[in-house]
């Protein structure tokens, strides 16, 4: 499977290895990790959560969208749900072109999109506290601790 949600680590070459093609002359790789400091709080780790059939259709759809605007280009994307401590790898995106230029593109593109449109949000824990972050954007907040009806249709 190209585009997964996953609960165990992500092994970074399993990924790579997905887009591995004989006309391909690039392959790039993104790889989202945990970090400690974010807007000068320290945190502890994070717990993503997904409408996991939702967020695969979503990263097929950016895959479809990739190959739509990057001809002979293969695209994989793993994304981590569950506790994660810091330095953990949350996603690794794969991209495969004929050349470096618009494999580079193509994977910037594709963390873009996740953020917009894949339904996996977070909760970030703290030294002194914890909040549910809402959509991947940071613009909608998900207090509840899992987004609405209305957040996910519009």
């Amino acid at each position: 499977m190209d585009f997964e949600i996953s609960k165990d680590p992500i092994r970074i070459e399993d990924v790579i290895d997905k887009v591995v093609a004989r006309e391909a002359g690039a392959i790039t790789t993104f790889i989202g990790t945990v970090r400690e400091l974010t807007n000068g709080k320290k945190t502890l780790f994070l717990i993503y959560e997904a409408y996991e059939a939702m967020a695969v259709k979503k990263l097929e759809q950016i895959g479809k969208e990739i190959r739509e605007r990057w001809p002979n280009t293969h695209v994989a994307i793993t994304h981590r749900v569950g506790k994660l401590d810091i330095t953990d790898v949350a996603v690794v995106i794969a991209v495969s072109t004929p050349h470096r230029n618009d494999s580079y593109e193509a994977n910037r593109y594709a963390i873009e999109r996740i953020k917009e449109i894949v339904p996996i949000w977070k909760k970030e824990h703290w030294e002194e506290g914890e909040k549910w972050i809402g959509n991947q954007l940071e613009t909608v907040s998900y207090p509840s601790g899992k987004p609405r009806e209305e957040d996910m249709n519009g």
